[in-house]
């Protein structure tokens, strides 16, 4: 008799650990290969953007938290932009150095997470102990700074909460010293591994004209060969001012816009990123850390769009003022959502256990997803 096979319909998560988060995939196979996978999110809506309407302008500084609280800096950054350039507020010289700094030090931590539940998703446990130890050194900088550890609300309209404390300087360059020797050790344990590379190449590729096509950003975006960085291209705070290079997806090892390059292109922007803390660090002016105002922050009629390159890609506060105290309207995009739009086209094919290296890839944090 000849074999013959049916199709299951399966429900990857919402509580798999590879999924990053309370996300479903549901996936119709034959065996171990994908015939297609459709993502469900929906689980984790907590109505962020309704609450914006509900609340002053500062009082949701520290929703901003909680759109991604692997990068809670960044995204408290974005949203002070939006507010000030809509209202007009000067930010002094020593907050937007403070800002990058910070902005910086929290992309090179949720990096570090990425490649290391990347590694630990395809079976490799020790390298997301390294990550751990090392993102762990910049929470305690953080700790020092404000308090928190995760979720900072750090960043204020005018400037930042509090000043650098004494010593934080001198402490940022003795991480930075530390930090580049182990990410060439990191980088000898799991990067430059001759069956993690294996494992990963030419699993996923995402072509420059379907990453544009599906409005992928930030690494998902450069690693298929799209050399955009709204820090260089588009550039806010200080960021014209500092020399930096875009790392851009290359056929070094596998294809561009595989799934190995989007793992190795976080690893080269961490050491962009340490390129860029230094040079914060030895040009932090003096002065005033907040321009802050008494009055009741009320904007005039408008809106505005303000765009920021956070770890995942193009964050985006799109802001409609009717002259309250707080946003008529406020619509967030983000880079995991966007991203989630392409794994129904790149998933058939694919084995299960490829899906969780694709998922992975693509660096997808849940509260980002679903507001």
């Amino acid at each position: 008799m000849p074999l013959t096979t049916e199709e299951m319909i399966l429900n990857m998560g919402p509580h798999h650990p590879s999924t990053h988060g309370v996300l479903r995939f549901i996936l119709r196979t034959d065996g171990e290969v994908i015939y297609s996978c459709l993502p469900d999110v929906g689980f984790l809506h907590r109505g962020l953007e309704k609450i914006a309407e509900k609340v002053s302008y500062a009082q949701f500084m520290p929703y901003t938290d909680r759109i991604d609280y692997l990068a809670a800096m960044n995204c408290n950054l974005g949203y002070a932009i939006t507010v000030e350039r809509l209202a007009g507020i000067e930010v002094p010289l020593r907050a937007e150095y403070i800002r990058v700094m910070v902005a910086e030090l929290n992309r090179i931590i949720s990096h570090l997470i990425s490649v290391g539940t990347f590694a630990l998703d395809i079976g490799a446990v020790t390298p997301f102990t390294h990550a751990l130890r090392e993102r762990e050194r910049v929470n305690d900088l953080f700790e020092e700074l404000c308090g928190a550890r995760l979720t900072y609300n750090y960043v204020r309209f005018g400037g930042v909460a509090f000043d650098l404390p004494a010593g934080f300087l001198e402490g940022v360059n003795r991480f930075l010293d530390y930090f580049l020797p182990r990410l060439t050790q990191f980088n000898r344990l799991i990067s430059k591994n001759k069956i993690f590379k294996e494992r990963l190449s030419g699993v996923g590729v995402i072509s420059a004209a379907d990453a544009l096509g599906y409005a992928l950003a930030g690494p998902n975006l450069r690693a298929s060969g799209v050399d955009w960085d709204l820090r260089r291209d588009e550039p806010y705070s200080i960021y014209a001012d500092l020399d930096f290079e875009v790392p851009v997806g290359s056929a070094e090892f596998g294809q561009i816009g595989d799934c190995y390059n989007r793992y190795w292109l976080r690893i080269r922007e961490m050491e962009q990123s340490v390129r860029i803390l230094r040079q914060c660090v030895a040009a932090m002016p003096d002065g005033a850390f907040w321009n802050r105002s008494k009055k009741k922050l009320k904007l005039p009629p408008g809106e505005i769009y303000v765009r920021t390159e956070a770890p995942r890609g193009e964050l985006g506060f799109y802001l409609i003022s009717r002259g309250d105290d707080r946003p008529y309207r406020l619509k967030i995009r983000t880079g995991s959502f966007t991203a989630m739009s392409i794994v129904e086209k790149i998933s058939p094919g694919l084995m299960v256990a490829d899906l969780v290296a694709l998922i992975a890839s693509l660096d997808v944090i849940a509260p980002e997803i679903d507001r």
